[in-house]
């Protein structure tokens, strides 16, 4: 596994390897002393274009629990603000020593244009680019999916499974979410059945090769019964002040987890939002807070998930198997 740039990039075999090690690093996190030596002497920069909380922090502290050194560069105040381009600063990481670079980008194709230029030598691992992928969300989500529909729910050690026969609802703003559209790629690829729910405006031109059903009915789509129900967030910011709907009421009646229809979802159905969520929005306090709701299980699986991107692309299965692992996984092929 050279990068990690597209969630659509993964075959099965390769994509449960990821949760597989997830779910080996997971357990690493339970312990009294969190850190492993898995990654010392190696340097992971995060170079973030856009603006995160999550997803930088996330990796900040996947890479410091893996004893790797963090430079996290910020383009607001940096020479990128002057006017530095992207392949002067790939340059500049490379003569620093830099062994991986995780980066987020508004331009979407930013981590393919870093990772196969030729720029630099390291790992690249793209935490997010414009409206285009953001594959460890993808994975992280689908690891938080696997372990309560197939190992909660279904009574059964997870390790080794997909998402085989399981309904993923995902809605809200897809036509600006990175987030829909990687986990379409990947659930999929997990052998889950994905719906799309949101207004006509925010399904994307061209949506029909995508692995999933379209709809623009949430009330009949509940009646499916799914097993998770995943709300995303507006992005107003993507917008450009553009009339997308006609009001936040109007949005909110017709495509908002509400108490109604929170009520109305399976015993056995869990709630996800990737965050930052919009409470009164795309989702009532009812639902964000129910015991069913995962929002917040999810933020910690990032870090497992990341861990384990982190170990794969940067040790392999040239160094220790992470604890917890009777055998080291092999290295993932093909994804870039």
């Amino acid at each position: 596994m050279k990068h990690l740039l597209s969630a659509g990039d993964l075959s099965r075999s390769e994509a449960v390897t990821i949760l597989d090690t997830t779910a080996a690093m997971a357990a690493t996190q339970e312990r009294e002393i969190k850190k492993l030596p898995t990654l010392r002497g190696r340097t992971v920069v995060n170079l973030f274009f856009e603006d995160s909380t999550r997803t930088r922090i996330s990796f900040e502290t996947a890479a410091k629990r893996l004893s790797a050194d963090v430079i996290n560069f910020s383009a607001r105040g940096s020479s990128v603000s002057k006017g530095e381009s992207l392949k002067d600063t790939a340059l500049t990481l490379q003569a620093m020593g830099a062994d991986a670079v995780v980066i987020r980008h508004s331009a979407s194709g930013a981590p393919h244009v870093l990772a196969r230029s030729g720029w630099m030598t390291g790992a690249v691992l793209n935490a997010g680019d414009g409206t285009h992928q953001h594959p460890t969300q993808a994975l992280l989500d689908a690891y938080t999916l696997r372990r309560h529909l197939v190992g909660l729910r279904g009574g059964v050690d997870p390790v080794g499974h997909g998402l085989d026969g399981q309904h993923v609802v995902i809605v809200g703003d897809i036509l600006h979410s990175r987030v829909a559209r990687s986990n379409v790629e990947l659930l999929h690829t997990l052998g889950a059945r994905v719906t799309l729910v949101a207004p006509p405006t925010l399904v994307p031109v061209g949506v029909e090769p995508w692995t999933c059903e379209v709809s623009y009915d949430f009330d009949q789509v509940l009646d499916t019964e799914p097993d998770a129900v995943m709300m995303l967030r507006v992005q107003r910011e993507r917008m450009g002040g553009g009339g997308f709907f006609p009001s936040a009421l109007e949005y909110s009646r017709s495509y908002g987890l509400d108490a109604r229809r929170f009520a109305r979802l399976p015993d056995h159905a869990i709630v996800m939002h990737p965050g930052p969520m919009n409470r009164g929005l795309e989702i009532s306090a009812d639902a964000a807070d129910s015991p069913r709701s995962v929002i917040v299980e999810q933020v910690g699986n990032g870090v497992a998930v990341r861990m384990a991107a982190l170990y794969l692309l940067l040790a392999g299965a040239g160094d220790a198997s992470p604890p917890g692992h009777a055998e080291n996984p092999a290295p993932i092929e093909g994804a870039a």
